[in-house]
């Protein structure tokens, strides 16, 4: 009999922890429905005429509303410049800015960390700073400054991409840095490695799941970004987010649904990068965040 009451009692937790886990499936399954509800709506509105996203947002397209991908056609060709010009800009601003912050400043991170020097700690404290300076302090002073130094180009705007996504990456990059123990590049050392064969040798590939977490984090940032290139570029470069603001209010109108159609373009790339690399977000960022 007490055999039976102690396999009861050994039950209920596990009866009491699957009725959590049901519970906290249902809730994250309905909030997830709040974050996917606007990116279908704005998919489904692509279809529509104007007339209809305004009037009838919320329905269904029908024989009356579905253009379509006429919206998509309209809003590739609109303002004269080939949309593939747009695409190429963005995807060369994108791959070159995260190039250069993950290069630039996973070395950095190494040596600040690796490096005693008030010096080091001064850059450290530098970077973190500024994560905490917003971007409308510096914005007109960083406008003339890039007019001044021809940066207002493709190539001349990734260094100011790499001095704004310095602070968060080298935050990330020196925290994982601090788990990596030291006896592994002075074995490297002693092998007659140098700091850069050191480096890209041992360390980075030690760093990979912080070096893909920093990837998709600046990714997003930079590709979605509009007010950076919109103040820095000449206006004969226009990335996507620029283009698709032309299509609001020019001359008065605003074709929504050219708006949503050139949304859900910009929006697959995006995704398809982030669902091939997302298993590394948390994995990067609770190693990043290792006290060492």
């Amino acid at each position: 009999m007490a055999k039976v009451v102690a396999k009861k009692k050994e039950k209920t937790p596990k009866k009491k922890q699957t009725l959590g886990m049901k519970i906290l499936t249902v809730l994250f399954s309905v909030v997830s429905i709040f974050y996917i509800a606007p990116v279908f709506f704005v998919v489904m509105n692509s279809f529509k005429n104007n007339g209809a996203i305004s009037s009838r947002f919320f329905e269904f397209p029908n024989h009356d509303s579905f253009i379509g991908f006429q919206s998509y056609i309209k809003g590739m060709l609109y303002g004269g410049d080939p949309f593939w010009k747009t695409i190429v800009w963005s995807f060369f601003i994108t791959i070159g800015g995260v190039f250069l912050i993950l290069i630039c400043t996973s070395m950095c991170a190494w040596y600040v960390q690796r490096s005693n020097s008030i010096v080091c700690k001064i850059i450290y404290y530098f970077c973190i700073f500024s994560m905490v300076v917003p971007f409308q302090m510096v914005m007109f002073t960083l406008s003339k400054t890039a007019d001044t130094l021809d940066l207002n180009t493709p190539w001349g705007i990734l260094i100011i991409y790499l001095g704004f996504g310095a602070g968060l990456a080298v935050f990330m990059f020196s925290g994982f840095v601090k788990s990596i123990p030291i006896e592994i590049e002075e074995a490297a050392d002693v092998d007659g490695a140098g700091p850069l064969r050191t480096f890209f040798g041992v360390v980075l590939p030690i760093m990979k799941p912080t070096f893909i977490s920093v990837a998709i984090l600046e990714t997003m940032w930079i590709w979605n970004d509009y007010l950076l290139p919109y103040l820095i570029l000449d206006k004969s470069y226009k990335t996507i987010p620029i283009h698709i603001q032309y299509l609001n209010g020019s001359y008065g109108h605003t074709d929504t649904s050219a708006i949503m159609s050139l949304i859900v373009l910009s929006i697959v790339p995006i995704v398809i990068f982030y669902f091939a690399c997302q298993k590394y977000i948390i994995e990067g960022v609770v190693a990043g965040a290792v006290k060492g």
